[in-house]
């Protein structure tokens, strides 16, 4: 047994509490300054340094022990092949409700892992590219249930993942644009032999009954970000309410008439939006695919981690 660890035997999981958790941290060093912190964080994150040291420095030394391990895995199965095995990325799935942070952990984990000299090369795609685009969601009748497991190409992912899976030189994955609320005609992030892929996204841990294949078969390891919907919801009204005053400005917007609302009018529409989609989403698609992950960190209100629990091996 190990120390400061919590034991459940009707859990999957071991549970550690902020403390024990960051003293797994061990020497390893903070790479990242301030201002690199600034770049990364995302609308409304309150994220700081000391939240970089206790929670995403020991999950950086877990992952590269994780990919160095697999890393010898592979150069063992092709010594016993006598073959030349091709260079393999190991990959990371991100996944959570809207508005939990997903997308500033994800490049601030990138940002850690790339520091490390035996996978220097770190690259990170989000799901928002493999959206159905807008004409064919308004065709099927379910623009409404955009980001619902129902309004994605997951066919299409499947296939880059495959690709990314099978050592391709050279992968292509479609853009999204949150300011035109749609994919980005003949434009592409291109994954060209990483070391690691961060795949990030709302339902990246979904499984369906008549499917034989998933997103989650392909990933080395999986990451659920939590939080109470209460405290989830809050965060997306004032995620809206900023963004309101900043890219909804933007005559190009998708949202653009949202910019004149009031506060009031405001903070009812974002209520309205999350009570009919983005919650139902969480609710129905999402938080059910929680203890699939390899690791379940646990925010409280003011958006720090208090708990992580990580898969029993």
């Amino acid at each position: 047994m190990f120390p400061h660890v919590e034991y459940d035997v009707t859990s999957r999981h071991l549970s550690f509490d902020r403390d024990a958790w960051a003293e797994l941290r061990a020497a390893t060093p903070l790479t990242l300054r301030q201002p690199d912190l600034n770049r990364l964080r995302g609308i409304n994150e309150r994220i700081d340094l000391d939240e970089v040291a206790a929670v995403y420095l020991p999950l950086s030394r877990l992952l590269n022990l994780y990919v160095s391990a697999t890393q010898n895995l592979h150069k063992m199965t092709a010594t016993f092949l006598g073959a030349r095995a091709p260079k393999v990325p190991y990959v990371i799935g991100v996944a959570g409700s809207v508005a939990v942070g997903k997308s500033t952990f994800a490049r601030i984990l990138q940002a850690l892992l790339a520091q490390w000299p035996d996978h220097p090369k770190v690259d990170l795609i989000t799901t928002d590219g493999f959206l159905y685009p807008n004409d064919m969601l308004d065709e099927r009748g379910i623009m409404h249930r955009k980001g619902f497991p129902d309004s994605y190409d997951t066919r299409k992912l499947l296939r880059v993942l495959r690709e990314i899976k099978s050592g391709h030189d050279r992968v292509e994955a479609p853009v999204y644009s949150h300011v035109v609320y749609d994919i980005v005609d003949d434009e592409h992030v291109v994954i060209e032999q990483p070391d690691i892929v961060i795949l990030e996204g709302l339902n990246v841990l979904q499984t369906g009954e008549a499917a034989t294949e998933f997103v989650s078969d392909y990933f080395d390891f999986s990451i659920y970000i939590d939080a109470a919907e209460s405290d989830i919801e809050q965060w997306y009204v004032e995620r809206f309410l900023t963004l309101r005053e900043s890219v909804f400005q933007d005559p190009d917007s998708f949202f653009r008439n949202y910019a004149e609302l009031t506060d009031e009018q405001a903070i009812e529409t974002a209520r309205n939006i999350w009570r009919e989609i983005n919650g139902r989403n969480l609710r129905e698609n999402i938080a059910p695919t929680r203890d699939r992950a390899s690791l379940i960190l646990r925010k409280r209100k003011d958006h720090r981690v208090d708990r992580v629990q990580l898969l029993r091996l």
